[in-house]
């Protein structure tokens, strides 16, 4: 069965040691903490504590990223059941909450600040394959292989949309995971 992967993409507009970078990075935990008691959510690529290394690859940053700016680069990458699924989670409870503060912590973007694409059921994303996807978007636009929600595309390539009932549904379920 194919899995969603969603990538999300900013730069703070202060380095990470800045006091103005600091309620972002307390909110770093309980937003993936969230993440991870939302339905449709499967996994997601983590930190080893012991040897700081990235679980799904060594991250990149995109073409568009000056070489200065990486130390104040945030990113994410996680694989979902659907698209109804990471919506409700990235635009309900927590991780809305701390959408909300997006202007106060990042500059503003010149680029798409997310991308999911479709994987097969054993494929694993990396870091490099998220970035990539990225500038295919920042480039071109939706496509079956790279698109946003407002223009979407089915595991099968076909243009759809979201289902807002179904969504309303998973947001308020997350409220009471």
């Amino acid at each position: 069965m194919p899995r969603l992967a969603f990538f999300t993409f900013a730069i703070l507009r202060a380095p990470r040691q800045h006091p103005d970078s600091a309620s972002f990075l307390a909110a770093i935990d309980p937003t993936n903490a969230a993440a991870e008691r939302a339905e449709g959510f499967l996994d997601q690529s983590r930190v080893d504590p012991d040897t700081g290394r990235h679980t799904w690859g060594e991250p990149v940053l995109p073409s568009f990223v000056a070489p200065d700016d990486a130390p104040q680069v945030t990113r994410s990458l996680s694989l979902w059941q659907d698209l109804e699924t990471v919506f409700a989670y990235a635009y309900g409870g927590q991780h809305a909450e701390s959408l909300r503060q997006r202007k106060a912590w990042f500059r503003p973007p010149e680029w798409p600040s997310y991308v999911a694409w479709w994987v097969g059921e054993t494929h694993q994303p990396t870091w490099a394959e998220a970035v990539e996807k990225l500038e295919r978007l920042h480039t071109v636009g939706s496509t079956p292989e790279a698109f946003t929600f407002k223009q979407a595309f089915d595991a099968e390539g076909r243009p759809t949309e979201l289902e807002r009932h179904r969504v309303k549904r998973i947001v308020e379920g997350n409220g009471k995971r």
